[in-house]
């Protein structure tokens, strides 16, 4: 089922600890541009969490993805990364952080193994429909070049006045 995005982010950054309050400025941001406000904290703790898990349980390349997605009605975010094991919900206390945090701070969450490793993905809703500013723009009618008409295309017969005289004052 193919699903229209009216807007979409996607960010590829190898996942450590120093870089995931880097990742939640450039998400708050979007959101915000969005006009998501009330939605930057539950969902950039929760893209937190899901890349600290990169950190500290894939071995090998930490390249994560992260992506958020916004349709109007419905935001979406995910991180992708390239490790096949699938998390498991070890313990139902959000204070203790993981998935438990994510599945508090979403309405619906889940994971999907792809052919390179996994995706784990969380979604929230707006309670009211919001104009997305994103998508197709109309775009603005051209602007009018201006060209002056070169002289010597006007015959000399249209011109009335004098020539001009121009001397150098030094």
């Amino acid at each position: 089922m193919n699903v229209q995005v009216a807007c979409h982010y996607r960010i590829e950054v190898p996942a450590s600890p120093e870089r995931i309050p880097r990742i939640r400025r450039i998400l708050a941001a979007h959101l915000r541009y969005w006009g998501l406000d009330t939605h930057v904290t539950p969902v950039c703790s929760a893209v937190d969490e899901l890349v600290d898990n990169v950190v500290h349980h894939v071995d090998g390349d930490k390249t994560c993805v992260v992506e958020l997605r916004w349709t109007g009605r419905h935001l979406n975010a995910s991180v992708s990364d390239l490790d096949r094991t699938l998390p498991r919900l070890h313990t139902s206390s959000p204070t203790k952080g993981g998935l438990a945090k994510v599945a508090m701070l979403s309405d619906s969450w889940g994971t999907c193994a792809t052919d390179v490793g996994k995706v784990i993905w969380f979604s929230r809703r707006v309670k009211e429909t919001q104009r997305v500013l994103c998508g197709p723009q109309v775009p603005k009618p051209p602007v009018r070049e201006f060209r002056p008409i070169p002289l010597e295309s006007v015959p000399a017969d249209r011109f009335d006045a004098p020539a001009l005289h121009v001397e150098a004052v030094r």
